[in-house]
């Protein structure tokens, strides 16, 4: 990751010049704002002050809540390509079966063609070799 600096007046600047930086700021955004409200103190009354949880859990909370969406995408992602693998699974078996199926067409043709060509080569032989009718 690289690093956003600061301008001379203190303020970031409002877009990155490259796309990957302008994500990185936006993740580097949310998580201050997440940072910022787990360090704000809790508006209760004095009374009722509660215990803060560990700061483990806090961390491991922001982790998941960051990485939450990233992760949904992702397995969006695997079952989407699991479908795509399957549907090519089928048109594969289809086309075999296309092929084959054409394979078989071409055999019985060239098997009709030859045995039309026999039958032909026999007639023009059987005509020479009798003399005409009168």
């Amino acid at each position: 990751m690289t690093a956003m600096r600061n301008r001379a007046d203190g303020s970031r600047p409002a877009e990155p010049a490259e796309p990957d930086q302008a994500f990185e700021g936006q993740i580097r955004e949310f998580v201050r704002r997440d940072v910022a409200q787990l360090r704000r103190p809790p508006q209760q009354p004095a009374q009722q002050q509660v215990a803060e949880p560990d700061a483990p859990d806090n961390v491991n909370a922001l982790i998941w809540r960051v990485s939450g969406a990233s992760m949904e995408e992702i397995d969006r992602v695997i079952l989407e390509l699991q479908g795509v693998r399957d549907m090519l699974r089928q048109e594969g078996e289809r086309v075999t079966r296309e092929v084959a199926g054409y394979a078989s067409l071409n055999h019985a043709a060239n098997t009709a063609m030859k045995v039309i060509a026999e039958s032909l080569a026999q007639w023009k032989n059987g005509a020479t070799l009798r003399p005409p009718a009168r």
